[in-house]
């Protein structure tokens, strides 16, 4: 933080201090509205004191802090008109310190005692009672009133109003509204953010301001709600220090501020914690008499100072960080501090008013301000998240993109050397197919033999016109390429005068491989063309029946090609006694077979001769090294 000479840090300063000076100005309005009050018609100012026989004013101070055994006692008067309608009439005591007898005509009619919460110090509950009818004369009638002090105020009782119920009870009932139900709304919220703050802390243990703000307002609900006053209650003396539990309550408060805020908290600050601790040793150990003597002299004090201190770390704060949030909780706490210096000249006997206490309900104004914070702060670090959230989303779409584009490349590069694969493996079969037959043509158009010549011509056509068909682009469905083959095979056999029996035996005939390639498609359909080839040349079969199917295998479903002839049959196996089958056809079956991953099966015999081509789950990738 820049010295205070600075010029920017003392405007600074000299705006945050003109803005807590509007906030006192603010504080004195409030404090200058006028309470709820029946009208003055019923309201009764002068009694009768005894001890000592005097006449007083109300409200009076009475200047003794413990009248249990001989309490003072007020006596007043008041008159029922005659003629009045028949209505009930009650008497209202707006304050009072700590607790009250009245009795109408000798007849005690309430006795505040019975009711914790009437008895607080340091609250503004009121009291009304109904007369009962018998009770009331017409013309005048005596109240009497006896004051219980015990502690640690001294007696005090406000102007009494006798009346009709009709008159007084709207006023009651807005005080209660004041004095009662909204300290109660206001802790019950409290309690609230108290459990969220504590498991915020629990889930954050790193954050403790989050566990020192959850136990501050953890005692500040519990001194709400817990109203058992002393010498009442088998735990008088714990809840003696309940009731008198602020220095805690503030010294954790000064831990939230000074962390929330982002200082440096020093080990010294332990120190705050040790009026409280003293208080609540007293209370448990002593009992309520000396907690009360305790408070007196640890208490307001104790509360002054971690007051103030949290009013300088957080006009710290404002000038180092200038944010919102910062003037925001100085303004609470400048309200804060107002009505509690009011509360304590009005215990003193100092300020001019009716002992009626604001600093608890100011209090929730802080409590306000620290969950606008609180929400603020959240809302900040949700934005943050966001923002970061953003921009991973964006580096995430930048490296899919160079990703997707990498892979295109890689697939162009992959597609490319596919195809050059693809165009080698087909330069190979013309060259071996077609390009064999050729020289054969035309080494026999050398020798002048026509016949071989066309015969070899036809076998180079229909090898070409194999390589043309695998080449179409069939979409990995192979039964396409085989409607294609059927027809050239039927135009073959018929000019041998072979029937071709062909069967699809299952509805979807073969499955469709993705996979499959034309270099594939050419290596199956020469492998069905040796089949039927060797059936013509070697079998002297009658008919060649063709079986196409799908056949259910370990792992899935495959395809499977049968083809069978009715002829003499050969030797398939090395070693058989059968005559064996001349040339290379059997081997060139067996290799183009394994060279697709497909498996090949030969059974031949006397009845005939059977192919089982017996196709792979996937075709073998002709890429692949070694093949």
């Amino acid at each position: 933080m820049a010295p205070l000479g600075t010029p920017g840090l003392a405007l600074r300063l000299l705006l945050y201090l003109a803005l807590q000076a509007l906030v006192v100005v603010g504080c004195l309005g409030l404090a200058a509205l006028p309470t709820p009050e029946p009208p003055p018609r019923w309201q009764l100012t002068e009694a009768w004191l005894e001890p000592p026989g005097v006449m007083v004013s109300l409200p009076h101070h009475h200047s003794a802090r413990f009248t249990m055994a001989a309490p003072p006692r007020y006596g007043l008067a008041f008159d029922r008109p005659a003629g009045l309608p028949e209505e009930p009439w009650s008497v209202l005591l707006p304050r009072f310190t700590n607790g009250v007898a009245v009795a109408v005509n000798g007849v005690e009619i309430l006795d505040s005692r019975r009711n914790p919460a009437a008895n607080r110090p340091d609250r503004s509950t009121p009291e009304i009672v109904v007369v009962p009818s018998s009770l009331l004369r017409e013309g005048r009638n005596e109240l009497t009133v006896r004051l219980f002090v015990w502690g640690p105020l001294t007696g005090f009782l406000d102007r009494i109003h006798v009346g009709p119920d009709a008159m007084l009870r709207p006023a009651h009932d807005q005080r209660v509204l004041l004095f009662v139900t909204l300290p109660i709304v206001l802790a019950a919220w409290q309690s609230i953010l108290a459990v969220i703050l504590g498991m915020m802390w629990l889930m954050r243990r790193h954050e403790p301001e989050y566990g020192a703000l959850a136990a501050s307002m953890a005692i500040g609900v519990m001194q709400t709600f817990i109203s058992a006053p002393s010498g009442q209650s088998l735990y008088a003396g714990l809840n003696a220090v309940l009731i008198a539990s602020p220095p805690l309550e503030s010294a954790f408060g000064v831990l939230f501020f000074v962390l929330f805020l982002g200082m440096k908290l020093r080990r010294i600050a332990v120190l705050l914690f040790v009026p409280g601790l003293i208080i609540t040793a007293t209370g448990l150990f002593g009992g309520p008499g000396p907690v009360r003597t305790a408070y007196l002299m640890l208490g307001p004090a104790t509360v002054a100072c971690c007051l103030v201190l949290i009013a300088v770390v957080v006009a710290l704060a404002f000038l180092q960080r200038r944010d919102a949030t910062s003037l925001m909780l100085g303004s609470a706490v400048t309200v804060v501090l107002f009505f509690f210096a009011r509360d304590i000249l009005s215990i003193l006997d100092i300020a001019p008013d009716r002992r009626m206490f604001f600093s608890r309900l100011s209090y929730s104004a802080m409590v306000i301000a620290i969950g606008i914070g609180l929400t603020w702060r959240f809302a900040r670090a949700m934005n943050q998240v966001d923002s970061f959230a953003g921009r991973m989303v964006t580096l995430v779409r930048e490296a899919e993109d160079k990703l997707r584009a990498t892979l295109a490349r890689d697939e162009e590069r992959a597609w490319a050397m596919a195809l050059a694969g693809e165009r080698t493996r087909l330069m190979r079969d013309l060259h071996d197919g077609l390009g064999g037959q050729l020289v054969s043509i035309v080494a026999l158009s050398e020798r002048q033999q026509a016949a071989p010549i066309g015969e070899a011509a036809r076998a180079a056509l229909k090898d070409l016109r194999l390589v043309v068909d695998a080449m179409d682009d069939i979409g990995g469905d192979l039964m396409l390429a085989l409607g294609a083959w059927r027809e050239r095979t039927a135009a073959q056999l018929r000019a041998h005068r072979i029937e071709l029996a062909w069967r699809v035996l299952t509805p979807q005939g073969l499955p469709v491989h993705p996979e499959l390639r034309p270099g594939h498609v050419i290596q199956m359909l020469r492998l069905l063309d040796e089949a039927v080839t060797n059936a013509v040349k070697h079998a002297g079969a009658g008919t060649i029946m063709v079986d196409i199917e799908t056949v259910a295998a370990a792992d899935g479903q495959r395809g499977r090609i049968s083809v069978r002839d009715d002829g003499r049959g050969f030797d398939a196996q090395p070693g058989s006694a059968a005559p064996p089958l001349a040339g290379r056809g059997l081997a060139n079956m067996r290799r183009r077979a394994e060279g697709c991953g497909a498996q090949l099966a030969i059974v031949s015999g006397p009845e005939g001769t059977r192919v089982t081509l017996d196709l792979p789950g996937r075709f073998a990738d002709l890429d692949a090294p070694g093949r």
